[in-house]
């Protein structure tokens, strides 16, 4: 489940809030507070899940590859069955948590139930699993908005393809921890893909990001102070590109954990737009 590193927990978690905070009628509201409650604990059961199910997928290339070659299931610690086991115990508590929900949130549920399955298959068949990770990750943005709001606009889907740029960036950071040996393992990844110039794509892509936030604050008529928020939010993406060495697994990660801090000062330009 990895519970031992949050990081994947709060960038699954904090753009079910820049959801919420987009579609919410009121934000200083008990069922506001409460939606983000279920948001937070079906961010630590779905990502827990989807550990899991990543480590099914992936139980004989983890072995190969020195970073994850403990993981329980490659390492044999714990037993396919009993992974499993957890893994359906884990999905009837999003189940469960789906029901406090709206129809439109609970479809929505569905198609991201079916992308997180499918999303260990992309490295395999295509270079661009950090796109589909971004696709499956913000998924819970499109909930949070869908949740708040029962319905889904054109800002909520300008944010959310923001969101999918911002994830192939920071995906593709993390996965230059890998670069040798998912070249010997045969696994595929923008990473791979872009190795001769990955500062030039991650900033392409984070700029392809702060481009689409910028477009969404201003088709949503965001007041002025947003889009100064919004300038904080492109400086530390700036600091990221100047502070990350791409050779560097130590750099790399506290690079991509940082992302953290983007998150969280997304949710603060959304919230201070509400006010």
């Amino acid at each position: 489940m990895r519970l031992d590193r949050p990081t994947g927990i709060w960038l699954l978690f904090w753009p079910c809030v820049w959801g919420m905070a987009l579609g919410a009628h009121k934000i200083l509201s008990l069922d506001f507070i409460l939606q983000i409650l279920l948001f937070f604990i079906g961010a630590i059961v779905m990502r827990s899940a989807g550990c899991i199910i990543n480590d099914i997928w992936d139980r004989k290339l983890d072995v190969r590859v020195a970073r994850t070659k403990s993981r329980p299931l490659a390492s044999g610690e714990v037993k396919f069955r009993t992974a499993l086991l957890l893994l359906i115990l884990l999905l009837l508590m999003g189940l469960l948590i789906l029901t406090q929900l709206n129809w439109l949130t609970r479809l929505l549920a569905v198609i991201a139930m079916a992308l997180v399955i499918l999303y260990p298959a992309m490295k395999r068949i295509t270079w661009w699993p950090q796109a589909f990770l971004g696709v499956t990750f913000n998924f819970g943005m499109l909930m949070g908005y869908a949740a708040a709001s029962g319905i889904l606009t054109p800002v909520a889907l300008i944010i959310y393809l923001g969101a999918l740029f911002w994830t192939i960036g920071y995906d593709t950071i993390y996965a230059h921890q890998d670069i040798e040996d998912d070249r010997i393992v045969g696994v595929k990844s923008t990473a791979l893909k872009f190795a001769d110039q990955p500062r030039r794509f991650v900033a392409l892509n984070y700029a392809l990001a702060i481009l689409l936030w910028w477009s969404g604050a201003m088709l949503a008529d965001f007041p002025w102070y947003s889009f100064i928020a919004l300038l904080l939010v492109a400086t530390h993406m700036l600091w990221q590109l100047a502070e990350w060495k791409p050779k560097d697994g130590t750099s790399c990660l506290k690079v991509f954990r940082s992302n953290v801090i983007t998150a969280i000062l997304m949710v603060a330009t959304l919230l201070i737009t509400r006010f």
